[in-house]
């Protein structure tokens, strides 16, 4: 078969059967029906505490296990416990940057961008209040894109990490983060990478990009309201835990998961694998847990949708789009930002509700870049961000409804 089967995708995302049209999946995708069931089936035949020696306990516990291992093996770690789980990205950087610091000392330096998630800014800001420096690493205001000489007006010998965006949440872009790495390696630095707005359209290779650390959400990622960060082993071992004084640094991850993992949450997590299973069975790509080919197909579909979009939005003078202007699938993901003159942001997604088309305005939690770009009073930029469930057809009608309102 090997062709999308975009009535196969749909069905398997109960919310989709409704009326509405979800154009605002960077702030969270639709859940698969399989993580529901997962979830459930936790809850209702394995919700005890882990660690004791009855046998629902032990299935516990080897249910948890197997959804650590099943993760590592999505993004390609080396083993499962370079895999931290956590309630949000921002807690897991939060958490990350409290460890980092207690191995940083006065004058080190980290860079930092103005065009990430603020869950990537805000804790590396606050080490400044323990004497770390902190760099900012400007998008080109021309091209809108991080340019390495850029980077390398800012990096030193004291630079300890360099922390930035795989794709900005609010500009699509997507950056070149194994050219990065390698160039901050170089310098002797580690990168952290916030994987958010990229991990719901292309598959995921901590390995093959040379990452020390990467984080991203599963919510924005068809699964439950939880969360990742990826560490390599040979820094995990190093950090300082954060966990119970008991807890032992050769503990890992569990040094770094205070309060432990929710339970539920991370079995449900395994859902999100058997979706993708079930999408390589239907579409006869491949079996196992090579996805590979199934997310080229999600990203052929969804550079579709996104030209769409696009050329409508470049076809109107009084539209102003920031990110890259293209669909190009090697350049940027479905997540499309635009302002229109003479109008405030927030005075559009309203009249498409009547339509029961959602999509958003704000700053997205970029708001250091909303501010660079002096958009605070005009209340940010709109975003359609679109995935590989969403239609032809929607977009078509999202397109038709915005004509009428911002001609």
């Amino acid at each position: 078969m090997n062709q999308f089967d975009i009535d196969f995708i749909r069905d398997q995302f109960p919310a989709l059967s409704g009326k509405w049209t979800y154009f605002d999946n960077a702030g969270g995708s639709q859940t698969a029906k399989q993580v529901g069931d997962r979830i459930l089936d936790y809850l209702y035949n394995s919700n005890v505490q882990l660690g004791a020696s009855y046998a629902t306990s032990q299935k516990a516990g080897e249910r948890i296990l197997e959804a650590q291992v099943k993760m590592s093996k999505l993004i390609n770690a080396s083993e499962s416990a370079e895999v931290i789980l956590g309630s949000s990205t921002t807690q897991l950087l939060q958490n990350l940057s409290k460890s980092l610091l207690q191995t940083f000392k006065q004058g080190d330096e980290v860079i930092i961008t103005n065009c990430d998630h603020e869950a990537n800014i805000g804790p590396w800001i606050n080490l400044q209040k323990s004497g770390i420096t902190v760099k900012v690493w400007r998008v080109n205001p021309e091209t809108l894109e991080l340019h390495l000489e850029d980077l390398e007006k800012l990096i030193n010998e004291k630079t300890r990490l360099v922390a930035f965006t795989h794709a900005s949440n609010v500009l699509g872009t997507i950056n070149p983060i194994k050219e990065i790495a390698a160039f901050v390696h170089k310098h002797g630095a580690m990168v952290c990478v916030d994987g958010v707005a990229y991990a719901p359209h292309r598959l995921i290779d901590v390995k093959e990009w040379d990452v020390d650390f990467y984080v991203f959400s599963f919510y924005k990622v068809y699964g439950p309201h939880y969360s990742l960060l990826y560490g390599k082993k040979t820094i995990l071992d190093n950090l300082p835990g954060i966990n119970h004084f008991f807890i032992g640094d050769e503990e890992i991850p569990y040094k770094l998961q205070p309060g432990n993992v929710n339970y539920e949450l991370s079995y449900g997590l395994l859902g999100v694998i058997d979706y993708f299973e079930a999408v390589n069975m239907h579409l006869q790509i491949k079996s196992g847990d090579d996805f590979n080919e199934m997310f080229k197909l999600f990203a052929l579909h969804e550079e579709k949708l996104a030209s769409l979009l696009l050329d409508f939005l470049n076809s109107k003078s009084n539209v102003k789009i920031y990110g890259n202007m293209s669909s190009d699938r090697n350049k940027r993901v479905p997540t499309i930002s635009f302002t229109v003159n003479d109008k405030k942001s927030s005075d559009i997604p309203i009249q498409m509700d009547k339509y029961n088309i959602g999509i958003r305005y704000g700053d997205f939690y970029a708001r250091r870049l909303i501010e660079d770009f002096n958009l605070s009073e005009k209340d940010g930029i709109v975003r359609v961000s679109m995935v590989h469930y969403n239609t032809l057809e929607e977009v078509e009608n999202l397109v038709d409804k915005l004509d009428h309102i911002i001609s």
